[in-house]
């Protein structure tokens, strides 16, 4: 399924942005605030690629890669996943290549992807899990009215900090 903006592009990814999902998924800006199993090679970022046709084959998941219009990369990704068993809550992930930070990008797609979720999907709550120390996402969460869930945890992850944004 894919979403437009004014500048943007979410696509669904497939095995043509092997290339793209590598980079973006074993960037080391990016990866000192999530916590995964990095791709190390192409094997690697294809195996996730073909974990994500799966899962949103049958909508457990909603899994987008931003490209900038007319451009065929990927600069980075944003999903809907984790889904509550009534399908009234889900989790909000995203990544962007650092050469695109603060230019309104992630903005622009949030915004896109919240629309989706509360219009077509009906969800009454959307849920974001940060590090703590980053202060990106964490800004980008406030600006799309996201309440800090102060005492709640995400459970294996301590650094961590839980937000949520009700309909």
């Amino acid at each position: 399924m894919k979403l437009e903006t004014e500048r943007l592009q979410l696509k669904d990814i497939n095995e043509s942005h092997v290339d793209d999902i590598l980079k973006i998924r074993s960037n080391e800006v990016i990866n000192q605030f999530v916590q995964r199993n990095s791709p190390k090679n192409n094997y690697d970022a294809l195996q996730f690629i073909l974990t994500i046709k799966e899962r949103t084959k049958d909508n457990q998941s909603f899994y987008w890669g931003i490209s900038l219009k007319k451009q065929s990369n990927l600069i980075g990704t944003i999903c809907l996943y984790n889904f509550s068993e009534d399908r009234n809550v889900a989790e909000v992930g995203y990544e962007l290549l650092p050469n695109y930070h603060r230019q309104g990008i992630m903005s622009e797609a949030l915004e896109t992807v919240l629309n989706f979720a509360f219009k077509d999907l009906h969800l009454h709550e959307i849920v974001a899990m940060t590090n703590k120390f980053n202060e990106n996402s964490k800004s980008l969460l406030v600006k799309y009215d996201f309440i800090l869930q102060e005492g709640v945890e995400d459970e294996g992850f301590p650094d961590n900090l839980v937000f949520s944004l009700k309909k």
